[in-house]
């Protein structure tokens, strides 16, 4: 049997704090609740959490900034982001501050178990291999590690889940569409198109020595990506 999951919501709603809590209880899932960005670092340097969920609005902190944070000290912690905005610019600055997920208020919670669980699942490795050498760059799936002209590259869940994808399918042109299906199980909820571009952008500066022109993904105008070995 599966380990319970721990979640940890930093949000200055209480309301909300107290019906996440007793959903995601009832779908097995152990809460922590903090309700500033005091109270979360404190829950944080007790036991990480296996997710965090993070209002972009609180009253001592940015979200987007603090999620910069979080990513930097837990570079592989899956964080979803809650925010009352719904422009695309600001669904791409959270992803931009290293989110893996974006959600705007108000919400179904079922909605957002489905997002937590897909998190989840992409913190696993699914890979049937073990290690792959691939010109400069060397992946350990069962470490997760990426090391690109033997330096450690630090991607987030998301970004090693979508290269793992791409090594997979080397040489083969994938759409946004089947990068979508893949990495997003529930694809009809990710339609904005640019939440692909923004994560392939993220990637490329990550592993590219020049992100401008990419030596490993590459652009197929019109249709998608694709991985050059």
């Amino acid at each position: 049997m599966s380990s319970i999951k721990n979640v940890l919501i930093i949000d200055d709603d209480l309301d909300i704090l107290k019906v996440l809590k007793a959903n995601l209880e009832m779908h097995r899932y152990s809460v922590t609740t903090a309700n500033s960005w005091k109270e979360g670092k404190k829950a944080l340097s007790g036991q990480k959490p296996d997710l965090i969920i993070l209002d972009v609005m609180l009253p001592d902190g940015n979200g987007v900034e603090i999620c910069r944070v979080v990513r930097e000290q837990y570079p592989t912690l899956p964080v979803i982001m809650l925010t009352a905005k719904d422009k695309i610019s600001d669904k791409v600055i959270g992803l931009e501050s290293g989110a893996d997920d974006y959600m705007v208020k108000p919400f179904e919670t079922l909605e957002l178990i489905a997002r937590i669980k897909a998190c989840l699942r992409r913190t696993k490795t699914t890979e049937n291999m073990e290690q792959i050498t691939i010109r400069d760059m060397s992946i350990d799936f069962k470490k997760r590690t990426v090391t690109v002209k033997n330096r450690e590259i630090i991607l987030t869940p998301k970004e090693f889940s979508m290269l793992s994808y791409f090594v997979n399918n080397r040489g083969t042109v994938i759409t946004r569409e089947a990068i979508r299906k893949e990495l997003w199980k529930n694809s009809s909820l990710y339609s904005w198109s640019r939440v692909i571009d923004v994560h392939i952008q993220h990637l490329r500066q990550k592993i590219e020595t020049n992100p401008s022109e990419p030596e490993y993904i590459s652009t197929v105008s019109g249709i998608g990506y694709r991985f050059v070995e």
